[in-house]
C-alpha cells in the first residue's frame, strides 16, 4: 500500500481547490450578460443565421470570434456579425421610399375613422359574391363576431355579449338594414362605438368576405 505524505495530500488539495476556484469563476462569468455580451452560448449556430437577419445589425466583425473557435466557416468575421456591407451605413434592411406600399392585391386603407358616411358613399366590395366566399365569410363571422351580434346578426337578443352589454344592434334594424358595404368594412376595420377595431387582427380580403356575409343576414 502506497503511502501519501501529509505535505504531499496538502498540496493536491490545495491543487483541486484552486481548480474547483478558477472553473467556478469561469462558470460565473461565462454566464453573466449585459448589453451586447450575452456571455458564453452551447451552439450558438443555432441561434446565429448565416444569411443577413433583416432586423438586426452588428456591425463589428469581431463580435463572436470565441464562437468561431468551435466551428470556423472561413467567412473573415466573428460569428454575431450581421451587416451588409453592399447596403448604406451597412443596413441589412432598407428603409422603403416614401408613400410605397406593399405588393397585393389591395393598397392600405387610409379613410380616417370619424369618416364613415364618405366609406359608406365611396368604398365598394372588390370581392364577386359567390358560394364559395360566403362560406368562407360565414367561418369568418362565427370566429370573430358571433360572440356579439349572433349566429343570426340579431345582436343583444342572440349574441353571447350583446345579452350582458347593451348597444349590440340588430342586422336587420331599420338603422343597419340598408347601410353599404362600405359602411360595414369600414366599421369593421376602425370600430364603431363600444365594438373595438378589428383591422390589425383581419385581413383585408376576409373582412370583405365577412361583409358578403353580414349582407345576407341584413335580408333575414
Amino acid at each position: 500500500m502506497i503511502k501519501i505524505s501529509n505535505k504531499t495530500e496538502m498540496t493536491v488539495k490545495n491543487y483541486l481547490h484552486t481548480a474547483f476556484a478558477f472553473f467556478s469563476g469561469l462558470a460565473m462569468v461565462a454566464c453573466g450578460a449585459s448589453g451586447n455580451d450575452q456571455g458564453l452560448e452551447y451552439a450558438p449556430n443555432m441561434y446565429h443565421s448565416v444569411p443577413y437577419e433583416p432586423l438586426s445589425q452588428i456591425k463589428d466583425k469581431d463580435a463572436g470570434n470565441a464562437a468561431e473557435l468551435l466551428r470556423s466557416n472561413d467567412d473573415g468575421h466573428g460569428e454575431y456579425y450581421n451587416s451588409n456591407p453592399l447596403n448604406t451605413s451597412e443596413m441589412t434592411m432598407r428603409v422603403p421610399p416614401a408613400n410605397t406600399v406593399p405588393r397585393g392585391k389591395y393598397i392600405p386603407y387610409r379613410i380616417p375613422k370619424d369618416s364613415l358616411a364618405l366609406a359608406a358613399r365611396i368604398v365598394e366590395n372588390p370581392i364577386e359574391d359567390s358560394e364559395i366566399v360566403l362560406k368562407q365569410g360565414k367561418e369568418l363571422y362565427e370566429r370573430f363576431c358571433d360572440h356579439c351580434h349572433g349566429a343570426k346578426g340579431l345582436g343583444a337578443e342572440e349574441g353571447s355579449v350583446g345579452e350582458v352589454f347593451a348597444g349590440v344592434p340588430s342586422y336587420t334594424s331599420a338603422a343597419l338594414k340598408d347601410v353599404s358595404g362600405g359602411h360595414i368594412f369600414h366599421v369593421i376595420t376602425n370600430g364603431k362605438g363600444r365594438m373595438g377595431a378589428h383591422g390589425s387582427q383581419i385581413s383585408v380580403e376576409d373582412r370583405w368576405k365577412i361583409v358578403r356575409y353580414v349582407q345576407t343576414l341584413q335580408k333575414q
